[in-house]
């Protein structure tokens, strides 16, 4: 069966977020604990968290189709001492929510290296920091998402996401979302049906589709290997609809959070829709 949903908003509190996905039809959706644009955010109230649980249990979201995303301002891979330290405490800190609202995934970029330290030193750090922040929470999976290599962004390539898996420790409590946009930005086609089946067989035999634990389902506005993060509304970019209803289709992509994150929130709820009529066709 696939879940499908988008990022939902927390303005108001945390417990707004799973109505919000209610009112889209959504079986999913993505959100964030705190602001995404600050390190530091009050604690998560009492009253918040047991509204956020009970109204997840109302609308039938179960922790396991629920994408929390951590703040863009964390970079795991800090090559200076002061930005690797606060950026490991922030991270630790997006944990903890997730343990607090139940939930049991968290999605992150994995980091970059500012063009200070090499990619190999980078990688290394980032599972470092992963390591770090699994021995001190528990039943919280660290979901790395692949990027598109925008700057010095890592992650862009299944190579590097399987060199930080293999160096974390709790192999259970890591996993990976993959974005259609970035993945396309990055260099793997998914556009054509031949593109799309060699980028899947190349990922499963790089990372295996059992550390597969959520997607984003965005189209790009710009071309393939551009390394541009730019998301385009499903249908209306480079990708187009084809590639979604493949995925649709694909008993693969089962039983995972399949998240839009597209820049036209008014069309939300009618791609939705249309990728649940696709599912069920499938």
């Amino acid at each position: 069966m696939k879940y499908i949903g988008a990022h939902a908003h927390i303005k108001g509190g945390v417990e707004n977020a799973p109505e919000e996905a209610y009112r889209w039809g959504a079986s999913a959706f993505a959100m964030f604990t705190k602001s995404e644009r600050q390190w530091r955010a009050a604690p998560l109230k009492p009253e918040s968290i047991e509204r956020f649980k009970q109204r997840c249990r109302e609308y039938g979201f179960s922790p396991a189709h629920i994408l929390p995303h951590d703040s863009f301002l964390i970079n795991l891979g800090h090559p200076e001492p002061d930005g690797l330290k606060k950026s490991r405490e922030a991270f630790l800190d997006e944990m903890r929510r997730c343990e607090q609202l139940g939930l049991v995934l968290l999605n992150f970029h994995p980091g970059n290296s500012l063009k200070k330290i090499g990619e190999e030193a980078c990688l290394e750090r980032i599972a470092e920091s992963i390591n770090e922040t699994l021995e001190q929470t528990k039943g919280v999976c660290a979901v790395l998402e692949n990027t598109a290599g925008q700057g010095s962004d890592l992650g862009y390539r299944f190579e590097h996401l399987a060199y930080i898996i293999e160096r974390v420790e709790d192999k259970k409590r890591v996993g990976v979302c993959l974005d259609t946009c970035h993945a396309f930005a990055a260099g793997y086609d998914i556009r054509t049906p031949s593109g799309f089946e060699e980028t899947f067989e190349h990922f499963e035999e790089v990372v295996g589709f059992r550390y597969l634990k959520g997607m984003h389902l965005n189209d790009s506005k710009k071309g393939l290997g551009s390394r541009v993060d730019r998301h385009e509304s499903i249908g209306k970019g480079e990708l187009g609809w084809e590639t979604f209803r493949r995925i649709m289709e694909d008993k693969r992509f089962d039983n995972i959070p399949l998240i839009l994150e597209t820049p036209d929130e008014t069309v939300w709820e009618e791609d939705i829709k249309l990728l649940c009529r696709m599912a069920e066709k499938g």
